[in-house]
C-alpha cells in the first residue's frame, strides 16, 4: 500500500466531474487499498479519488473509530434521503476549515463493490452524511459549496493568505 497525496481546495481535478469506472482490475484495487491507507494515515473517515488526484468514481469510508469496517463505492449514487439535518462537516482537502452543512439523516445508497456485485447501503447520521460529502466530491461539489456567502468567502480569502504564505 501506498500513502498517496491529498489535494487541496484550489486544484482543478476538485472541481472536475469524475468518470464512471466501466472495469474493476487491479489497478482500482491498488488505488481503493492505497486511498485506504491515505484516510486512515490523514487521519479521516471518508475520501473519494479525486482527492487524490484521480478522476474516477471511486471513495472509500470508515466511520469506524477502530479503522475496522472499510467501504469500498465503486459508481455510487443517493438513491434516496429523508429528513434533512445540519451538521458540521470538514475535509481532507480543507484542512483546519469546517462548516454547517444540510444534508439528509437517512439515506440509501446504492454502488458496487470490489467484487464487482452492485449493492445498496442503509445509511443513517454520521454515515449518511459522510458517504454524500464523498458523492458530492465525485460530482465536483465541495462541502464550502453549501455554506452563505461570507462563510465561504471568509474560507476562501484564509486559504489565500495561506497559499501566499506557502502554507497551502
Amino acid at each position: 500500500m501506498t500513502k498517496l497525496k491529498i489535494k487541496k481546495y484550489g486544484d482543478p481535478v476538485l472541481r472536475k466531474r469524475a468518470e464512471a469506472i466501466s472495469e474493476i482490475n487491479e489497478g482500482i484495487k491498488k488505488l481503493a487499498s492505497d486511498m485506504l491507507e491515505t484516510m486512515y494515515s490523514a487521519p479521516g473517515v471518508g475520501l473519494a479519488a479525486p482527492q487524490v488526484g484521480v478522476s474516477l468514481r471511486l471513495c472509500v469510508i470508515d466511520v469506524d473509530p477502530n479503522k475496522k469496517s472499510p467501504v469500498v463505492m465503486i459508481n455510487p449514487e443517493i438513491i434516496s434521503g429523508e429528513n434533512k439535518i445540519t451538521a458540521e462537516e470538514g475535509c481532507l482537502s480543507f484542512p483546519g476549515f469546517y462548516g454547517n452543512v444540510n444534508r439528509f439523516e437517512k439515506i440509501i445508497a446504492g454502488y458496487t463493490g470490489l467484487n464487482g456485485n452492485r449493492q445498496e447501503m442503509k445509511a443513517q447520521n454520521f454515515l449518511a452524511k459522510v458517504v454524500q460529502h464523498e458523492i458530492d466530491h465525485l460530482d465536483a461539489k465541495l462541502f464550502i459549496d453549501y455554506l452563505p456567502d461570507w462563510k465561504r468567502n471568509s474560507i476562501e480569502k484564509k486559504i489565500k493568505r495561506k497559499k501566499k504564505a506557502g502554507d497551502w
